[in-house]
């Protein structure tokens, strides 16, 4: 455990120490290069780790009402995230990857979280940019924040609070958090309590991840991202518990004794192949920012592609583009992921695709796509290792199905006992 020394927020010497001076801001090109601040690639030598992470979105209507297109006007923001690894130090990231114009960010700060929008008295610790208390991130780009010394426990609950001044127009967001966060109008970056916060989300907004770094110890390079669609995100597990497939692996790994950071980058909806407005960037375009990238990534483990051959099993309007595609597609799709991982050295592990039977994505060639693509990860050995979350999760009496044990009821997403038991199925030495 890390000690609860209340210590006071470091702040960087001068702005003309950016590009050299672990942890300070990185905007512009040179952050969605995937570069820390010493220039490295930033699973490959930054003196962060990343403790809590989340895909970026594209602004857009969502399965649940959300403040993205309409954005922020002169308001605060407070969010919710827990972290799997701990540090002495932490640095907040933000992300204005689909935004039109500079995101301005009037002040910020990060604190234990207490209850609901309330902050653990004591903790709150105000984050500079660059040794400023305001900021800019331009349209397109990414910021960092200077470190902030505060104490965290692997599994701690943090707070993330921004003051959003001006107008900020339509916002870049991760559509389902399953995580409640807060806003207020006017400035609440320094409140300890909740009152002010009467809205709330199941959205997060701009915040794309939580580094931390300890004095004690040096980073490693073994953090494990999980990336894929709806079932990584988390789709139908409970809301403000942390029941994800993720949060699941995290806590096993940890009971185990081999503790290490677990990330998720799962978007709802997401595909291999093809964009959409609404569930992201394809999967081979986004593996590097969202998951490779991130600081003392090791492992990504990949389970995606039901969608890209489920969609076109549906009528449902959202669910463009919708082509249908071939298992040789699929599988093309994942070997382009698993050459990416590779070139940056890092470990890729490949998981089958759950059963889809009863499903709104279950038909005749989705059925026959899913098997050969499933065999192709059992046998074909291009994959690092892989996960069998199909027979895992299986009913025995209809392999087609997902047990009922674990269905959350659409027969497509897992509940938390089917999250839990996809966590279950990995073999830890593989990771």
């Amino acid at each position: 455990m890390i000690s609860r020394a209340r210590t006071t927020l470091a702040v960087t010497a001068t702005a003309a120490a950016l590009a050299l001076t672990a942890g300070l801001a990185v905007t512009g090109a040179q952050a969605s290069s995937g570069h820390d601040e010493k220039g490295k690639e930033a699973g490959q030598g930054s003196s962060w780790t990343a403790a809590w992470a989340s895909a970026p979105q594209r602004p857009s209507i969502g399965f649940k009402p959300n403040w993205s297109e309409a954005g922020f006007d002169g308001q605060t923001l407070r969010q919710v995230v827990r972290v799997t690894e701990g540090g002495d130090r932490a640095r907040i990231r933000l992300s204005n990857a689909y935004g039109t114009s500079p995101l301005r960010i009037a002040g910020a700060t990060v604190a234990r979280t207490a209850k609901g929008a309330s902050v653990e008295l004591g903790s709150v610790r105000r984050l500079t940019f660059g040794g400023k208390a305001s900021a800019s991130v331009p349209a397109g780009g990414e910021l960092s924040s200077d470190k902030a010394d505060l104490d965290l426990d692997a599994f701690e609950s943090v707070t993330v609070t921004l003051h959003l001044s001006g107008t900020t127009g339509p916002a870049t967001f991760h559509a389902q958090s399953f995580a409640t966060s807060y806003r207020a109008d006017g400035n609440h970056t320094a409140d300890t309590g909740g009152r002010a916060f009467g809205e709330s989300t199941e959205s997060w907004y701009y915040l794309s991840g939580v580094d931390v770094g300890s004095s004690r110890t040096a980073p490693k390079r073994d953090g494990v991202v999980l990336f894929g669609d709806s079932i990584t995100d988390g789709f139908a597990s409970s809301t403000d518990r942390n029941r994800r497939w993720s949060d699941a692996l995290a806590e096993r790994l940890d009971k185990a004794g081999k503790p290490r950071p677990v990330l998720n980058a799962g978007i709802g909806g997401n595909l291999v192949l093809n964009d959409s407005a609404w569930f992201g960037e394809k999967g081979t375009n986004r593996l590097s920012r969202d998951a490779l990238d991130l600081p003392g990534v090791g492992t990504v483990v990949v389970l995606e592609g039901l969608n890209d051959i489920g969609f076109s099993e549906t009528d449902k309007p959202t669910y463009k583009p919708a082509p249908v595609v071939s298992a040789r597609e699929l599988i093309n799709g994942h070997r382009k992921l698993i050459r990416e991982a590779r070139a940056k050295g890092v470990r890729v592990v490949g998981a089958t695709l759950l059963p889809l039977g009863g499903s709104d994505h279950y038909g005749k060639h989705a059925a026959a796509v899913s098997d050969a693509f499933n065999r192709w990860v059992r046998t074909s050995g291009e994959y690092d290792a892989y996960v069998d979350f199909d027979k895992a999760l299986a009913d025995p009496q209809d392999p087609e199905r997902i047990a009922p044990a674990y269905d959350s009821g659409d027969h497509l997403h897992p509940n938390d006992a089917g999250y839990r038991a996809m966590a279950d199925a990995v073999d830890l030495e593989t990771l």
